[in-house]
C-alpha cells in the first residue's frame, strides 16, 4: 500500500515537473528596495536588497537602524535566547537590524528567531556569488506555517560581496548605520492605483491557500470601498498551464485540463485516483473570471469580492460542494446574469482556444518592470510585484504607497496602515500632556509632526518643539493658558476674546508660566488675552455702576410718568364735572325765566 502511494506521488510530481520544464521559459524579476549605508565612510553608499516574501515591508516609508552581527548562531537557525543574545534596542537608541548568514534552514525561520530576540529588521547575507533572489516561504511545512503568519518585521537578502563588507566593518569596531527605503518600491505616478491579484479557487492546497482565503475575506471591505470611490482599478487573474503536445491524450492531461490540454491545473489532493481533479479547479477559475467580466459590464466590478468570499463559505471542497450547482446558487443570490456567465465560459470540451483563459496565459508573461507570475498567490501593484505577508494592513499600505503624494484616499489614514511610531516617545514630536494633545500623526508613509486642529482650534508651530493655539477659539484649549478656577461647579477664566487687543507681554498659550495669576497675553487682531486680577475687578465695578445707573434712570422715569399721568387725569375730570355743576371758581349764571314772568 505504501509503495503504491509513493508511486502515485512520484508519477504526479514527474508529470508536473515535465510540464514546468517545457512551459516555464520566462523571466523572474526580483522586487527590490534601497539599502543606504550612512556610515562608516568605507562602505557608505546605496545598495540593492531583495525584499522577502513574508513579514511586512514598510511600503511607502523607510527605517533607520544599526546593523549587528551576532557572535553565535550566525545563521539564525536556532533560538537566540539559548545563546543569551538579545537585539532589543535600549530606550532612546536606534533599532537593531540583524545580519545573518544564508544556509541550513528556511529564510523565514531566520527572520522569526531574530524577531523573537527583538530585531527590528533582518538582512540575510548570501553565501553564493549570484544575482539576488526572492526569499520565499516554504510551500508545505506545518511547523513553518505556525510562525510565518506571525512574522511582522521586514527582511531583505543582500549579495555575498556586500554582506562580507558589512561583516568586516562590524568586526573592525565600526558602527554601521543603514537606512532601508521602500518609498520607490511601488511606483506612484497618479491619483489612481491599478492592482492585480493572481490567485486560485482551490481551497485544498495547504498553508498558502488558507492564507489566501483568509486575506480575501479580510480585505474585501477595503477593496470595495476603494473601487466604489474610483481610487483603484482591480483585476483578478488565475494561473493556468498547458499540457505538452505528446501527453494531451494521457489520463493525467484529461483529468487536469480542459480544451484538449490547453488549460490545466494541478490535482487538488495530489492524487489522480480520488477526489476533485485539476480540471474542476480550471473550470471554477474560469467561472470567477467571467463573474468579474459580467459584473464589470454592470459597472459593479466589486461584486467579484462578494462572489469569491461567498463561494469559499458555501462551496468548500471539504464538504464536497465545490461544483457547478453550488456556484450557480451563489451567482443567483448576487443578482448576476447566469446566462451571460455561461456564454463567457464557453465549451470546455472544444478543441480550440478559450478567449478568456488565453488572455490569462498571455498576461502571466512579464512585461516592462514586472516579471513572469510564477508564485501563487501574487499581488501586483502599479505593475510591480508585491513582496511580503498577504495581510490586510500590509497590502493596504502597499496600495496607499502607489498613490501620488497628497492624493491618497481617507482609508490610507486609518489605523490599518498606521506605522505606530507615535507610540514610542511620541515620535519625537511636540505634545501637551495636560490637555492630551500631540502633533504626532501616524501615516502609511511613517510619522509626521504637524500641529493639530482640536475642537476647531488650529495650533501653529513647527510641530517638533512648539505648537500654539491660534484664533478666536483658543480659549477653548486650556483657557488659552490664562488663569482659571472652578468654584461651586462654575469655571471662571481670565481668557478673553478681543478683536483689537494691544500687544503686550506675549506668552505661550500652553506654557505653564501663562497660567500664573495675572499673566498677560494678547494679539493684534481677532484673538485672546489674559486679564490681570485688577483688570477683572475694575471690569466688574464698571458693570455694577452701569447697572445701578440704569436702575436709577428707570426709577426717575417711572416717577415722571406717574406725575404726568395724574395731572392729565385731574384736568380731564375737572372738565367733565364743569359741564354738570358750577365750580367754586365760576360766577353764577343769570335766570332769564323769572325776568319774563315779571
Amino acid at each position: 500500500m505504501g509503495c503504491s502511494i509513493r508511486l502515485k506521488v512520484a508519477n504526479l510530481l514527474g508529470f508536473w515537473l515535465l510540464i514546468f520544464t517545457e512551459v516555464v521559459v520566462g523571466r523572474f524579476v526580483v522586487e527590490k528596495n534601497s539599502l543606504r549605508v550612512t556610515s562608516p565612510e568605507s562602505i557608505k553608499g546605496t545598495h540593492d536588497s531583495a525584499i522577502g516574501n513574508f513579514g511586512i515591508p514598510q511600503y511607502g516609508g523607510s527605517m533607520a537602524g544599526i546593523v549587528v552581527y551576532p557572535k553565535d548562531n550566525r545563521k539564525g537557525c536556532k533560538n537566540f535566547d539559548d545563546f543569551g543574545i538579545s537585539f532589543k534596542a535600549k530606550a532612546g537608541a536606534m533599532p537593531n537590524f540583524v545580519l545573518v548568514d544564508r544556509g541550513d534552514c528556511f529564510f523565514a525561520l531566520k527572520v522569526w528567531n531574530a524577531q523573537n530576540a527583538g530585531a527590528a529588521a533582518v538582512l540575510v547575507a548570501d553565501d553564493l556569488d549570484e544575482p539576488l533572489i526572492t526569499m520565499d516561504s516554504p510551500e508545505e511545512d506545518v511547523a513553518a506555517a505556525k510562525y510565518i503568519v506571525n512574522i511582522t518585521i521586514p527582511s531583505a537578502l543582500v549579495d555575498k560581496n556586500f554582506g562580507e563588507k558589512l561583516k568586516k566593518a562590524i568586526s573592525g569596531g565600526d558602527m554601521v548605520n543603514v537606512n532601508l527605503d521602500w518609498r520607490e518600491a511601488v511606483p506612484h505616478p497618479d491619483d489612481r492605483v491599478e492592482y492585480e491579484l493572481w490567485s486560485n479557487s482551490n481551497d485544498e492546497c495547504g498553508v498558502k491557500c488558507d492564507m489566501l482565503m483568509e486575506f480575501v475575506k479580510d480585505f474585501k471591505g477595503a477593496a470595495q470601498v476603494l473601487e466604489k470611490g474610483g481610487y483603484t482599478q482591480f483585476t483578478p487573474h488565475y494561473i493556468t498551464w498547458y499540457c505538452p503536445q505528446a501527453f494531451t491524450v494521457s489520463k493525467q492531461c484529461k483529468s487536469q485540463c480542459i480544451n484538449h490540454g490547453r488549460y490545466c491545473a494541478p490535482d487538488p489532493e495530489q492524487d489522480f485516483s480520488t477526489g476533485y481533479e485539476g480540471k474542476d479547479v480550471v473550470l471554477e477559475n474560469l467561472r470567477q473570471l467571467c463573474v468579474f467580466r459580467v459584473a464589470n459590464e454592470t459597472k459593479k466590478p466589486w461584486i467579484w469580492w462578494d462572489y469569491v468570499t461567498d463561494f469559499q463559505i458555501r462551496c468548500p471542497m471539504k464538504e464536497k460542494k465545490y461544483n457547478k450547482e453550488c456556484a450557480e446558487g451563489v451567482i443567483r443570490s448576487l443578482g448576476l446574469d447566469l446566462k451571460k456567465i455561461d456564454k463567457c465560459m464557453g465549451d470546455p470540451e472544444a478543441d480550440s482556444d478559450n478567449p478568456v483563459l488565453k488572455e490569462e496565459q498571455d498576461a502571466q508573461i512579464g512585461k516592462g518592470s514586472r516579471g513572469d507570475v510564477t508564485i501563487l498567490p501574487t499581488l501586483v501593484v502599479n505593475n510591480r510585484q508585491y513582496r511580503g505577508k498577504l495581510e490586510k494592513g500590509a497590502v493596504l499600505k502597499a496600495l496607499c504607497a502607489g498613490f501620488e503624494e497628497t492624493t491618497e484616499p481617507s482609508v490610507c489614514l486609518t489605523g490599518d496602515v498606521e506605522t505606530n511610531e507615535c507610540l514610542e516617545n511620541n515620535g519625537g514630536c511636540w505634545q501637551d500632556t495636560t490637555a492630551n494633545i500631540t502633533a504626532c500623526k501616524d501615516t502609511f508613509r511613517g510619522r509626521v509632526c504637524e500641529c493639530p486642529v482640536v475642537n476647531g482650534v488650529q495650533f501653529k508651530g513647527d510641530g517638533y518643539s512648539s505648537c500654539v493655539a491660534s484664533g478666536p477659539g483658543r480659549c477653548k484649549i486650556s483657557h488659552g493658558g490664562c488663569w482659571h478656577e472652578n468654584r461651586n461647579g462654575i469655571t471662571f477664566s481670565a481668557c478673553v476674546i478681543s478683536m483689537n487687543a494691544r500687544r503686550r507681554k506675549p506668552v505661550n498659550a500652553l506654557n505653564a508660566a501663562a497660567r500664573i495669576h495675572g499673566a498677560v497675553m494678547s494679539v493684534l487682531v481677532a484673538g485672546t488675552y489674559c486679564k490681570t486680577t485688577a483688570e477683572v475687578k475694575s471690569a466688574w465695578t464698571a458693570v455694577w455702576i452701569i447697572l445701578i445707573g440704569l436702575a436709577m434712570a428707570a426709577g426717575g422715569a417711572y416717577l415722571v410718568y406717574k406725575y404726568r399721568l395724574r395731572s392729565y387725569m385731574d384736568s380731564e375730570i375737572r372738565a367733565i364735572m364743569a359741564q354738570y355743576m358750577p365750580l367754586d371758581s365760576q360766577n353764577e349764571v343769570p335766570n332769564h325765566v323769572h325776568e319774563d314772568r315779571a
